[in-house]
């Protein structure tokens, strides 16, 4: 159990009882798939960041472990939906719903845990609650449309890969920061930057797991980002920085949606020192993360979120 969750012990385990409450239907299909793909391994490490946002903003109730439920639910419907989009074969280091129950019975699952995070979301009662998930989710699918409509475009830039990793990643870790706060009654505008900035972090981190690592690490194959056009960080700091040769190589394989040269883009990526500035732009995050929990009182929480932020980019070494 890493440190985070051992600060949250009783209420992690509490959110995970309800996960598995909650994903209770008379439609056989519906519990098999649902129950594989939130039992595959996952850190959760957004609900996560619900109880120690609400606990160290000092609440006392009961309501954290349902919103840390929708917020998981909701993260738990895009990873199906996406893994269809991508046409994935394999996340978090097993073979995918899509892979195994085909495309059509994932995204109806995907749907039906989406409506299950509402129906929670209803019980909790909280109007503007509900204004910040509903926000989130339509950022997030916007997103979602974004990356689909860059893919094959090997002539995005930084911003525009900010843009994009915000509204699919960085969105739902601020709302969680953001409703953890919200139910305790305090001012919610700083964990929700704490949440943007560790959500960037991590996202920057995962693209580079593209690059670096093994698939029974990481969770996935690496050139996958490649072979689905996906121009991220290291490929556009790479692109940015070599000869016309190797920015040919890299555009060519973005534009055809290709990894058959993986290790020669793998190699231009290294001499171009691009992973190591995604790990110093993601460090960047995390740190901006941390200095977001300042007006946050002193407490053992407190600390814990700001290793939950250098943890984000100390999983890469």
């Amino acid at each position: 159990m890493l440190p985070f969750h051992k600060a949250v012990e009783n209420d992690f385990s509490a959110v995970n009882d309800l996960i598995v409450a909650n994903l209770h239907s008379n439609v056989g299909l519906v519990e098999n798939i649902g129950h594989y793909i939130v039992g595959s391994g996952g850190k959760r490490l957004r609900p996560v960041v619900v109880l120690l946002s609400a606990l160290a903003n000092g609440y006392k109730g009961q309501q954290h472990h349902a919103m840390a439920v929708v917020i998981e639910f909701i993260h738990t419907a895009t990873l199906l939906h996406d893994d269809v989009v991508d046409v994935s074969a394999l996340r978090r280091g097993r073979e995918t719903a899509n892979n195994q129950w085909g495309n059509a019975p994932s995204v109806l699952v995907g749907d039906f845990i989406y409506s299950r995070a509402f129906q929670m979301l209803v019980d909790v009662g909280d109007m503007q609650i509900m204004g910040v998930i509903a926000d989130a989710t339509n950022v997030i699918s916007e997103g979602e449309v974004q990356q689909m409509g860059n893919a094959g475009n090997s002539a995005i830039d930084e911003a525009t890969y900010y843009e994009v990793i915000y509204r699919k990643t960085a969105k739902l870790f601020e709302s969680a920061a953001r409703v953890g706060a919200m139910l305790a009654g305090a001012e919610s505008d700083n964990m929700a930057l704490y949440g943007k900035h560790l959500g960037l972090a991590f996202q920057i981190v995962d693209d580079v797991f593209d690059y670096q690592g093994h698939s029974d690490v990481t969770g996935k194959n690496l050139g996958n980002d490649l072979a689905e056009g996906k121009m991220t960080l290291p490929l556009i700091h790479a692109r940015d920085h070599l000869d016309d040769q190797q920015k040919q190589l890299i555009c060519a394989a973005i534009e055809s949606k290709s990894a058959a040269r993986f290790d020669d883009i793998l190699s231009a990526v290294q001499q171009s020192s691009s992973l190591g500035y995604c790990i110093q732009q993601a460090q960047l995050q995390a740190d901006l993360a941390k200095q977001a929990l300042s007006t946050l009182p002193d407490s053992h929480l407190k600390t814990v979120m700001a290793e939950l932020a250098d943890f984000s980019v100390a999983r890469v070494s």
